[in-house]
């Protein structure tokens, strides 16, 4: 069974709607492509009390991976370490290594823009971690990720800058997620069916996931039921990418015929990486 993990996704203009929340969506996808499974995303605003109460209660599901977005900036609302280190009851405290991070990226900005180095309070707050973290390189922007250990789930605060984010996940957090993940593979394939409305392939479906238990496919209508174009995607894990492989093409010829029996057609998409 893949190691779960939960996403917090930290920020007002996620609540408002002003900003769509993409970094979830490739947490999600990255994560299942290493071989985890995200069991809960959450978004909350920048008020430590939300933040808090989040990671207490995904803290309690016992997420072997917990990793949160947003909130790890200079300004008053970036409240993200406030609010981890409040559910875990620890205090923050200036982080040396995190410090130097910040400093040296500071004194590189001087040096390409002519601006000052100085380490002002706002700019010594990025490195005020929880007690016990570590910070992340961050090779794009200057906030530091953070990655600590508490009981059996590894914390990590992600900026929330989809640049940043990824870019810190790639080089530091990725590697941490294989290993736990281990040698599971996971595979899978889109088609796009026409011709049958989503009404009449749901049994379908259902029949060929009896057939093919370890295969899951989800149904996406792309328009109104009448226009009747639907993407299904197949997906599966396993320790030997052979057999993730060949369970996902049995399901998928499988379906692919009860639906051409029906009048559907079927066009293969490209995944997307």
């Amino acid at each position: 069974m893949a190691q779960p993990i939960e996403i917090i996704c930290v920020g007002n203009e996620l609540l408002i709607g002003k900003t769509l929340n993409t970094n979830a969506q490739w947490l999600a996808k990255r994560a299942k492509t290493l071989g985890l499974n995200t069991r809960r995303i959450t978004i909350v605003g920048d008020n430590v009390d939300e933040i808090s109460s989040a990671v207490r209660e995904a803290i309690q599901r016992n997420p072997r991976f917990l990793i949160t977005t947003g909130g790890l900036g200079p300004t008053f609302d970036d409240k993200t370490l406030e609010g981890i280190a409040k559910a875990l009851e620890c205090k923050l405290e200036i982080n040396e290594e995190a410090l130097k991070m910040v400093k040296e990226k500071y004194r590189k900005y001087a040096e390409e823009h002519k601006m000052k180095s100085e380490l002002t309070p706002p700019r010594v707050k990025m490195a005020k971690l929880p007690e016990g973290a570590k910070p992340l390189f961050n090779p794009i922007g200057t906030a530091p990720g953070v990655i600590m250990e508490h009981e059996d789930a590894t914390i990590v605060a992600l900026p929330g800058v989809p640049s940043e984010m990824k870019a810190i996940f790639d080089e530091s957090v990725a590697s941490l997620l294989k290993h736990v993940a281990g040698d599971v593979t996971f595979f899978e394939t889109n088609i796009e069916v026409t011709g049958v409305i989503e009404s009449e392939i749901v049994p379908l479906i259902d029949q060929v996931m009896h057939n093919n238990p370890y295969v899951y496919i989800k149904s996406h209508p792309k328009g109104a039921e009448r226009i009747s174009r639907i993407e299904l995607h197949f997906s599966t894990t396993d320790k030997n990418s052979g057999v993730a492989r060949k369970r996902v093409s049995k399901a998928f010829v499988q379906l692919s015929e009860l639906i051409q029996k029906k009048g559907g057609k079927i066009r293969p998409i490209k995944t997307e990486n």
